[in-house]
């Protein structure tokens, strides 16, 4: 049969729901990279610290588990779980979530720019925004997974332990958890995806977001030294974020800028890096 005399007709199938469609770009971006076996060890190695936690906090509830030890040994190992204890879990998980964006986070949109697929991506039904939704909730979701989702299983645990009464009174440390755990994935996340967009070399891209956290603390310490003053430290993302930390955990806290100035700061850099990547991301680029 010649083609012209075929009818073509428009595709009547089940259709993908509009608000889910940035959910292809997560799933294609997951499985790209799982492929690896490099990341997927590490991402399970990610998990041996909140498993420690869960373990020392039931040795704690329970000091039969460990009084093969000794009475002075039990004491001895015997654990506060407060606001301090969350905080050792959030700054070690986020150093190992600060490693595992630096390896995947660079490659998630570079690719795109420097193949020109991006417009092959905003030519279907997709915004930029919803194009930006699909890239970060690849980062998003992958490093809730090893912060806040398993801190607030220890919570759980730590609650079913020792109580009602416990949990009803150290609710401010789940939120801490939650909230800490969020603007840290905010930082990373934004901060990748926009070095990720200007920087199309993925391993440059990869060192600049080394820079960014190693370097700037280097140089809010020389601004502080030369101009003898504090406000250097609003150039130091990472010491910004300790501080809220420190903040919503109720621990103690250095001082070295005020928590409100730091929750400015740091929504300020979320804002300026949103607003980066939103300014290079187009369908069409001119090029002299």
């Amino acid at each position: 049969m010649a083609v012209y005399k075929r009818s073509y007709r428009s595709y009547s199938g089940p259709m993908t729901p509009a608000w889910s469609r940035f959910l292809v770009l997560y799933r294609a971006s997951r499985r790209a990279l799982f492929r690896s076996r490099g990341s997927t060890a590490f991402f399970v190695l990610c998990f041996f610290f909140p498993l420690l936690c869960v373990l020392g906090v039931y040795a704690n509830s329970n000091l039969a588990a460990i009084s093969f030890l000794g009475e002075r040994a039990s004491q001895a190992l015997r654990l506060d779980i407060n606001g301090t204890f969350f905080l050792v879990y959030l700054t070690v998980q986020s150093t190992l979530s600060f490693i595992l964006t630096a390896f995947i986070g660079p490659g998630l949109i570079s690719p795109d720019l420097a193949n020109g697929a991006l417009t092959l991506y905003l030519s279907r039904p997709m915004s930029r925004a919803e194009y930006v939704l699909g890239k970060c909730s690849v980062l998003f979701i992958i490093l809730s997974e090893i912060t806040w989702v398993p801190g607030l299983v220890i919570f759980a645990v730590q609650a079913s332990l020792a109580g009602w009464h416990w949990a009803s009174h150290n609710m401010w440390i789940a939120t801490g958890i939650f909230l800490g755990s969020l603007i840290w994935i905010l930082v990373l996340s934004l901060l990748a995806m926009a070095l990720s967009a200007w920087v199309k070399w993925r391993i440059a891209a990869g060192a600049f977001l080394l820079a960014v956290f190693f370097m700037g603390g280097g140089f809010a310490q020389a601004i502080n030294s030369v101009l003898r003053t504090k406000q250097g430290y609003l150039l130091d993302i990472s010491n910004l974020v300790s501080v809220i930390w420190r903040d919503l955990l109720r621990a103690q806290n250095d001082a070295s800028v005020p928590a409100g100035e730091a929750w400015v700061a740091v929504l300020a850099f979320v804002g300026l890096c949103l607003l980066l990547l939103v300014r290079k991301l187009k369908a069409n680029e001119v090029v002299r």
